[in-house]
C-alpha cells in the first residue's frame, strides 16, 4: 500500500489532556488519530485498487458516513472511484462500526446476562456511542452460526461419565409463551476435564425427546458411554439402553429424595430422611439393601408408594454402590449438570420469556463460553478414577488410554 504521512497534533492533544478532556468518547483525544489513521489506510487500499484497474478509472471523491468505534464516534470519509468497483475493505460499504473492540466488550457484557438495557447504558458509560437494540441484536446474532457449527461438531468416541439433565424455559410461539425443554448433555472426557456435549430444544421434556437426543451424539461420533447419571424420568434408562447397550445407568439419589418427600407427612419428613440417609450413606450395596429394608418395614404401611419407587428403581439407584468413595462422589446425582444449569439461571434471571428459540439459544451459547473457560484442569482425583474404571469396564478403555 502507499505511505500516508498521519498528521496528529500531540501538542494540541496534551493540552485537551490537561484541561481535563476524555481518551476516548465522541470528543476523545484519540478519535481524530483513529478518524486519520483510518482514512489513510482507505487512502491507500484505494491507490493499490487503481493500479490493478484499466488507466480510464480513477479517484471520484468521497462519500461521508459516520462510524462508531471503541475510542468514540466520527465522520468518516470514504474515498469513491469513477467506475464503482472499489471495495474498501477496512471499513465495509454498509459497515458503520469499528467493531472488533466493541463488539467484545459487547459479546462480554451479553455473556453475563446482561439486559440489551444494560448494554447500552454499559457502552454509553464507556465509550459515549450509543447503540440501538437493533445494532446490539445484530452484534450478538453473529453468535448464532458459532453455536450451530458447536452443535454439530465430532464429539469423542467414549466418554466415561455423562450428566443428563433439563432446564425449563418460556419461548413465545404463535403469540404467546410457552415452555419448552432444553436438554444439557455434560460429559467427562477420557482426560477428565468438562466438556458440554450438546444443548437441545424441545416442547417437552420426556424420555422420547431424550431417545433422539442420544441418537444426536451417536451420530456425532460417541460410541461409548461408561456411566450416565440422570434425573428420574420414567423410561430414561431404557432410552440410553436402546442407544448404548453396555451403559451403567445411574438415577441420581437427590432427585430421588425430593420426589419421596413430597409424599411424606410434614410431621415425619424429618424422621424420614434420616432413615433415607441410611440407605444412601451405607458403606456398602448390602448395608443399602438392609437399610431400606428396615426402611419398608417402619414406613411401609403409611407410605407404600415412596417405598414402591425405591425398590422399582433400585436397580439404577444402588449403581454407585460398587465403586469407591471418589467416585460415588461423582455419580450419585446430577449436580455436575445442574451448576451449568445454575449458570444458565443467573442469564436469564431478569427475563421472563424469549420471544424465540434463538435469542434464547445464543444467550446460552454465550454462558457455555464462559464457563468453560474454567473446566481446564481434570476433576478431583481423575487419575484413581480411571483407573478404576479401567478394572471395571474391562477393556472398554484400552484403545483410548495408556496403561
Amino acid at each position: 500500500m502507499t505511505d500516508k504521512k498521519i498528521e496528529f497534533d500531540m501538542e494540541t492533544a496534551l493540552q485537551a489532556l490537561r484541561e481535563g478532556k476524555g481518551v476516548t468518547g465522541k470528543d476523545g483525544v484519540l478519535t481524530p488519530l483513529i478518524k486519520q489513521l483510518t482514512e489513510a489506510a482507505m487512502k491507500a487500499e484505494l491507490d493499490e485498487h487503481l493500479e490493478s484497474e484499466s488507466e480510464s478509472n480513477r479517484k471520484n471523491g468521497y462519500s461521508k458516513k459516520t462510524v462508531k468505534s471503541s475510542t468514540g464516534e466520527f465522520e468518516l470519509q470514504t474515498p469513491r472511484d469513477r467506475n464503482g468497483s472499489f471495495e474498501p475493505q477496512l471499513v465495509k460499504k454498509n459497515q458503520t462500526h469499528l467493531t472488533d473492540d466493541l463488539e467484545r466488550k459487547v459479546l462480554a457484557l451479553f455473556a453475563l446476562g446482561n439486559s440489551y438495557q444494560d448494554i447500552r447504558t454499559h457502552i454509553a458509560d464507556i465509550y459515549d456511542i450509543q447503540l440501538s437494540n437493533g445494532t446490539i441484536s445484530a452484534v450478538t446474532d453473529k453468535l448464532l452460526p458459532e453455536l450451530q457449527a458447536w452443535r454439530e461438531r465430532d464429539l469423542d468416541a467414549i466418554y466415561p461419565i455423562v450428566w443428563l439433565d433439563a432446564i425449563h424455559y418460556k419461548i413465545k410461539e404463535n403469540g404467546r409463551y410457552v415452555s419448552k425443554a432444553i436438554y444439557t448433555i455434560l460429559g467427562l472426557d477420557i482426560e477428565g476435564k468438562k466438556e458440554l456435549l450438546g444443548l437441545y430444544l424441545s416442547d417437552q421434556e420426556g424420555a422420547h425427546h431424550w431417545l433422539s437426543v442420544l441418537t444426536d451424539l451417536n451420530n456425532r461420533g460417541v460410541k461409548d458411554i461408561l456411566i450416565a447419571c440422570v434425573d428420574g424420568l420414567k423410561g430414561f434408562p431404557e432410552a440410553i439402553g436402546s442407544i448404548y447397550p453396555q451403559t451403567e445407568v445411574q438415577h441420581c439419589i437427590i432427585h430421588q429424595l425430593r420426589n419421596s418427600i413430597k409424599y411424606v407427612a410434614s410431621k415425619n419428613q424429618k424422621a424420614f430422611i434420616a432413615d433415607l440417609k441410611c440407605v444412601c450413606k451405607a458403606a456398602t450395596l448390602n448395608a443399602a439393601e438392609i437399610a431400606l429394608d428396615e426402611l419398608e418395614a417402619k414406613w411401609g404401611e403409611k407410605y407404600p408408594m415412596v417405598i414402591q419407587s425405591w425398590r422399582t428403581k433400585w436397580p439404577t439407584l444402588s449403581t454407585y454402590f460398587r465403586y469407591p468413595e471418589y467416585v460415588r462422589k461423582a455419580i450419585y446425582t446430577t449436580n455436575a449438570v445442574e451448576v451449568v444449569h445454575r449458570q444458565f439461571r443467573k442469564l436469564t434471571k431478569t427475563k421472563g420469556g424469549f420471544a424465540n428459540e434463538n435469542s434464547l439459544l445464543k444467550l446460552l451459547y454465550a454462558g457455555i463460553l464462559k464457563a468453560s473457560e474454567r473446566w481446564t484442569h481434570p476433576v478431583q482425583n481423575w487419575n484413581l478414577t480411571l483407573s478404576q474404571l479401567a478394572i471395571y469396564f474391562e477393556k472398554r478403555l484400552d484403545d483410548h488410554i495408556e496403561l
